[in-house]
């Protein structure tokens, strides 16, 4: 696992994809609840695999942690606004298999940080 920014992660580049698309899928939404939580969560994601870039393995594992569950949590915000038909169904699922993406991403990425040294 070598980088030199987190600009070279494609975790981080999946999620900041993910985030311009929620950001684009919900644009013209006027439930500003679900839609503001869905764009945070999103954003979460990317902004936490790169923060923990700039920190000890140790603590990058737990800023992947964190970004999973940020996932998990848009993961289920999705389905939520595609059984109220906030967004639309192809959306949905969009948005529920990158997550499932990113999060399997993040994971293999923990790993390979446990054996590491700081």
């Amino acid at each position: 696992m070598a980088f030199q920014s987190f600009e070279d992660l494609e975790v981080w580049k999946k999620a900041c994809t993910l985030a311009v698309f929620v950001y684009e899928t919900l644009q013209e939404s006027r439930d500003f609840g679900l839609k503001d939580q869905m764009q945070r969560a999103a954003v979460s994601i990317a902004s936490n695999n790169a923060e923990g870039t700039e920190r000890t393995n140790k603590d990058f594992a737990r800023f992947l942690t964190i970004a999973r569950g940020s996932s998990a949590e848009l993961r289920t915000q999705a389905y939520i606004a595609g059984k109220i038909k906030i967004i639309p169904t192809e959306a949905m699922k969009h948005i529920v298999e990158e997550t499932k993406q990113i999060n399997r991403m993040s994971y293999a990425l923990t790993k390979s940080l446990q054996n590491k040294p700081n």
